[in-house]
């Protein structure tokens, strides 16, 4: 279904209707649902403009060349070596590496390798592993990784391939 804007205005109308609704009358369910929109509304306040400027820096810094040699179709594994390291490394979660995903697909990096980044980004970031190693152990922390970057890599290999023989464009 898609959505036109008078549809997105009248579910915007909507949404704000029912917050408004579930303050007065104290319905508990609403009045969360609004305070989590507020607070994941400040968080990304926070976290993306900074977020942005980066990216545009390296937009207008990082060659497509590099891009190319490190990430594009002759990369081969050591473009989803860089993906991992890039995506462990990446501050502020998927609000950041989406933008930069879709950066990286504009200067040519493979498909497949973008997939990689993302889902790297989203299970082995540095300080969520530091996190994770301080509560649940090192032995957890190294066997989560040995089976899900395998995997990530794998499924973003098959998928890359997948959307590369329907001749996906972005």
């Amino acid at each position: 279904m898609r959505w036109t804007n008078g549809a997105k205005v009248i579910g915007l109308f909507a949404y704000i209707a029912f917050l408004i609704f579930s303050f007065v009358k104290g319905f508990d369910l609403g009045k969360q649902v609004g305070i989590n929109f507020l607070t994941f509304s400040v968080s990304m306040a926070k976290i993306l403009p900074c977020a942005f400027v980066l990216i545009g820096l390296f937009e207008v810094w990082v060659k497509k060349e590099t891009v190319e040699k490190h990430f594009g179709q002759e990369s081969g594994i050591r473009g989803y070596i860089w993906a991992i390291l890039l995506g462990g490394t990446t501050v502020g979660g998927l609000y950041v590496s989406f933008p930069v995903a879709h950066s990286l697909y504009n200067k040519g990096a493979k498909l497949s390798v973008i997939f990689t980044y993302i889902g790297a980004s989203a299970i082995c970031r540095i300080p969520m592993t530091i996190y994770e190693a301080s509560f649940m152990g090192i032995k957890f922390t190294a066997i989560r990784f040995l089976v899900s970057l395998p995997l990530v890599v794998l499924s973003s290999i098959a998928l890359g391939a997948y959307l590369e023989r329907r001749n996906y464009r972005m």
